[in-house]
């Protein structure tokens, strides 16, 4: 999800549910150690609860970048071993590392040496054609010797070649059995699944078998969705918000953004471009939010647009 869930999404998506557990966009270590960390690190206080997702293979580097985020209050060190982009194969780190695991016990051991939060890892059931049941069940054990107890598994193999990362979410097949087995393997692990879920049966289905799921981008696509999950997974009142009260909460804070830090709007609207997703006039809403001539234009203004109220007059 990177470049998708920076803290505007993160706020946005809080918006819509109170408790479900939201991941940073990963971070590198390179990024933390030779660049601006509070734009890297920066977050709203409503965030909470809150992960950092880590992306490195340099046990000392991610040492130090998991403690700079239990400094700024992050809940969680997520280590991210499951994105197969080239990009991120070249920093030796992603999915590749399943291929290491003494090095990524060796990188969980060193976090958890400095932090006193939850390290979880993120990865996949396998990398490229290799499909054996072994292979994830030695990688989730050796980290589980090192000290990490949580696994989110996306439940595909990575393509480390050939296939670009949107074809890693839709080529290699989802094989749930192999999570569910690691939950019988592992009863004392938090087992995590996620790919290719896109509505509550799904999920209660998968709740039956582990210990919970993340979502990526059909909650990013299909926002609200998240209304339901506090009442239906969490056991609390149903959300009576609206999507015409988001929308309002979501211009409150684009005027927030730009009074402190100068923060236009347009990159923060582009995260809710999905909150009328499959209502009458859905199209028009979108076509106005993402509407660059309207740049200039204060959101108020826009959003008025938007809901047709004015009309549009670049």
């Amino acid at each position: 999800m990177m470049d998708w869930t920076d803290r505007h999404c993160r706020y946005f998506h809080r918006l819509l549910s109170r408790r479900t557990l939201l991941y940073t966009e990963m971070v590198t270590t390179g990024a933390l150690l030779h660049g601006d960390v509070p734009r890297h690190l920066r977050y709203n206080i409503e965030e909470h609860p809150l992960a950092l997702q880590l992306g490195g293979s340099e046990p000392a580097d991610l040492a130090h970048c998991a403690r700079l985020g239990e400094q700024w209050g992050y809940d969680e060190i997520n280590l991210n071993c499951g994105c197969p982009s080239e990009r991120v194969q070249r920093g030796a780190f992603g999915a590749c590392l399943m291929a290491e695991p003494a090095l990524v016990a060796d990188c969980v051991k060193a976090m958890l040496d400095v932090v006193g939060i939850p390290v979880t890892v993120k990865h996949r059931i396998g990398i490229d054609r290799a499909e054996r049941y072994d292979f994830v069940r030695d990688f989730v054990g050796a980290l589980h010797q090192a000290g990490c107890n949580t696994f989110i598994v996306h439940a595909r193999n990575a393509w480390l070649q050939g296939l670009s990362p949107k074809e890693n979410r839709e080529v290699p097949p989802l094989r749930y059995s192999l999570v569910h087995q690691l939950k019988l393997d592992f009863p004392g692990c938090q087992i995590e699944i996620n790919g290719g879920l896109t509505n509550n049966e799904q999920v209660q289905a998968q709740l039956q078998q582990v210990d919970g799921v993340m979502i990526g981008r059909e909650a990013y696509h299909n926002p609200w969705w998240l209304i339901e999950w506090d009442a239906l997974f969490y056991g609390e009142v149903a959300s009576e918000s609206t999507r015409e009260q988001i929308e309002e909460h979501m211009v409150a804070y684009m005027l927030r953004q730009a009074s402190e830090f100068g923060t236009p709007w347009y990159p923060i609207a582009r995260h809710m471009l999905g909150l009328r997703h499959g209502l009458p006039g859905a199209r028009r809403w979108r076509q106005v939010w993402s509407d660059h001539r309207l740049k200039a234009r204060d959101p108020r203004e826009v959003m008025a647009l938007a809901r047709g109220e004015q009309s549009v007059q670049a």
